[in-house]
């Protein structure tokens, strides 16, 4: 295994964990925003106010995004696997 594999091993690694993160991440930042930004219109500084929001809003992603992230998951994982006499002969 030449470490030109393994950098890019690595990189398709990196690119499909920031593939499989960002639709959550995205939603937990925007909801996040907003209930802060209706917290400090209205005044109201409960904590539960801005973590019920954001689990709703994630599960909710996670339905619709949810097969998306599946999907691309297992194309890393084949492509890896079918990678590896590829990788083991170098």
């Amino acid at each position: 295994m030449t470490p030109e594999n393994i950098i890019t091993v690595g990189q398709q690694a990196v690119w499909t964990t920031l593939l499989l993160s960002a639709p959550l991440l995205g939603i937990a930042l925007v909801v996040g925003l907003l209930v802060s930004v209706f917290q400090a219109a209205t005044q109201l500084n409960e904590m539960t106010l801005s973590f019920v929001p954001k689990i709703l809003a994630m599960a909710l992603v996670l339905v619709f995004a949810g097969p998306w992230m599946l999907h691309l998951i297992m194309d890393f994982t084949i492509h890896l696997f079918h990678d590896i006499p590829h990788l083991i002969n170098q």
